[in-house]
């Protein structure tokens, strides 16, 4: 992506947490349990790439994660770096 487009801003959403993903996924009543298990673990290697984001946002809230983008997008979402240090607790839980 960057090579094609240099000048784009890139945006990783992160879950709350594990729990509140696996939550999610399954209250959705979409997947069978092996589908599920398997993007579970997919998820995790997926978020060791949120260092590669310019932004992360975490989706704990809808409403909250919409006005994050928003901002990002508007040029004000400076607060939302990806390498912010509130980020560590969270990504500490979420990859181990």
């Amino acid at each position: 992506m960057r090579k094609a487009l240099p000048e784009c801003q890139t945006i990783f959403i992160l879950p709350p947490s594990r729990r509140a993903l696996e939550d999610r996924l399954r209250n959705r009543a979409t997947d069978s349990n092996e589908v599920i298990e398997r993007r579970l673990r997919d998820a995790v290697g997926d978020m060791t790439h949120w260092r590669e984001f310019d932004y992360v946002v975490v989706n704990d809230n809808f409403e909250h994660a919409l006005d994050d983008l928003i901002r990002i997008v508007s040029g004000q979402g400076a607060s939302l770096d990806a390498e912010r240090p509130q980020l560590q607790p969270l990504l500490a839980g979420l990859l181990a």
